[in-house]
């Protein structure tokens, strides 16, 4: 046995990679649209964060609403926040987003950004609703 790390010749029982989640939609990806924003890591957010928020609600549509404009505008409000911050706690960040919901009526949604490791070890950003871990 190791004493540094007991667990390094323990089998693994369970994996769940970040490719499988954005495969099984619990994430999508965002990244080719994060690049034209100015990001040079992986982004990817919630299927809540999705669902809730970046797919408009149908009536809103008239109103000019659409995904890739609101993938933008979350994107964006992400780059600015963190070009703002200065370092982040933990690497998690909150930041604000206005939307455009029912009834063509505003919303300030907060949103958390997790940067951790991806399935090698490099950075990627997450995009979640603020009780989502």
């Amino acid at each position: 046995m190791n004493e540094e790390n007991p667990f390094e010749d323990m089998p693994v029982i369970f994996r769940y990679t970040r490719a499988q989640a954005i495969e099984d939609g619990v994430l999508v990806d965002l990244t080719e649209w994060a690049k034209e924003t100015g990001f040079k890591i992986p982004v990817a957010c919630t299927a809540a964060v999705w669902n809730g928020y970046i797919v408009p609600p149908k009536e809103t549509e008239k109103l000019g609403q659409s995904i890739r404009g609101r993938a933008h505008d979350a994107l964006w409000m992400l780059y600015l926040a963190i070009r703002g911050s200065g370092s982040t706690k933990r690497g998690q960040l909150q930041y604000d987003v206005i939307f455009v919901m029912h009834e063509g009526k505003q919303e300030t949604v907060t949103l958390k950004s997790i940067c951790g490791p991806g399935d090698e070890g490099e950075p990627v950003l997450t995009v979640t609703l603020p009780n989502e871990d």
